[in-house]
């Protein structure tokens, strides 16, 4: 693609907001901040402007987008919601939770961004910036992450403009974003489905359920990494599911229990392993052990050790519960095709 754009980047604000809207409206890209990470938005009804992000991220045309909407009255407007869906957005919006629900009768939102699919996938952001950019533009905007498709997710403006600068129009810059990794993401059909783990962990969203999440079943992720939606030629049925995402350029080596020679560490915890001191370079999620920290900064650190020239990227073993399971899902995602 050509980079021929100019990329505004302007600071948060009443100004940026206007800004934001206006591009938005005619149809262009802008990045701006959720709780989550930074997404990169178009007019979820504009099929032209939902190209031009494809374009822009490099991102296959069968992996659906988001609709991100104000509230819960716009998103009953793209949506059809059960007791359990309302149940969940009722506790968990505005927050870190997508749910994929049926389209409603005349859904505005453009077919190119569903994939195809009889259903769509829709949150409400609880950033401030992101809802006041919402609240101004009026229509649901599709914000996938802000970076080109499969590389490290961006969690502030200067990761967005490493990637998209020249490709997109404006970025609104808030600052660091608070979780640091994806909405978690749940299938409203017979039973609530977890199809990806993210930044509210399965506890929570189990303990309102009343009952586990179903998982989606070994075999409904093919050969080639794309996840098989039963009966709809293997497209995937949401967001972040393609078997190779989130990736660095490095080779990244998971559960490490040492350093080899030229290998970057991106550490958790205690840094007991050995090889630590003659490792390229060393970034720890958190010394403390603290998930909710390692997930603030997973993709900056990825980054980060991406620039170090090592020859890999040895990443320790995290724990799988509450946000390790999402923090997890990244770093396996990362590492497909380069282990």
């Amino acid at each position: 693609m050509e980079t021929s754009l100019k990329t505004r980047i302007l600071p948060a604000g009443a100004a940026a907001t206007a800004a934001a809207a206006g591009v938005l409206a005619e149809g262009g890209l802008v990045a701006f901040p959720t709780e989550t990470v930074y997404g990169l938005g178009a007019d979820a009804t504009n099929a032209t402007a939902i190209a031009h992000l494809y374009q822009a991220k490099g991102r296959p045309a069968f992996n659906p987008l988001i609709a991100h909407v104000g509230d819960l009255t716009a998103a009953r407007r793209i949506a059809r919601f059960d007791a359990v869906a309302a149940r969940l957005a009722e506790a968990f919006w505005p927050g870190p939770l997508t749910l994929v629900l049926p389209k409603t009768e005349g859904c505005p939102v453009a077919e190119l961004a569903t994939a195809g699919l009889d259903t769509v996938a829709v949150r409400v952001p609880a950033h401030p910036i992101a809802h006041d950019i919402l609240r101004a533009f009026g229509r649901p905007v599709v914000a996938p992450s802000a970076n080109l498709s499969g590389h490290v997710s961006p969690t502030t403006a200067e990761h967005v403009a490493s990637d998209l600068s020249g490709r997109i129009d404006l970025i609104v810059d808030g600052g660091p974003v608070e979780v640091g990794v994806e909405s978690t993401i749940v299938g409203c059909f017979e039973r609530a489905t977890l199809l990806r783990p993210g930044g509210l962990p399965r506890a929570e969203i189990e303990r309102v359920l009343g009952h586990r999440l179903d998982q989606l079943p070994a075999d409904a992720e093919s050969d080639n990494g794309q996840p098989l939606a039963p009966g709809d030629g293997g497209r995937p049925l949401a967001p972040g599911m393609l078997a190779s995402h989130y990736a660095p350029r490095t080779r990244v080596r998971l559960n490490a229990g040492s350093i080899e020679p030229g290998e970057a560490l991106l550490a958790f915890g205690p840094l007991r392993i050995s090889g630590v001191d003659s490792a390229a370079a060393v970034m720890n999620l958190s010394a403390s052990g603290d998930l909710s920290e390692a997930a603030a900064n997973l993709f900056g650190y990825l980054r980060a050790l991406d620039t170090k020239a090592a020859r890999a990227i040895a990443v320790m073993p995290i724990p799988g519960e509450g946000l390790g399971e999402a923090i997890n899902d990244r770093l396996r995602r990362a590492a497909v095709g380069r282990e």
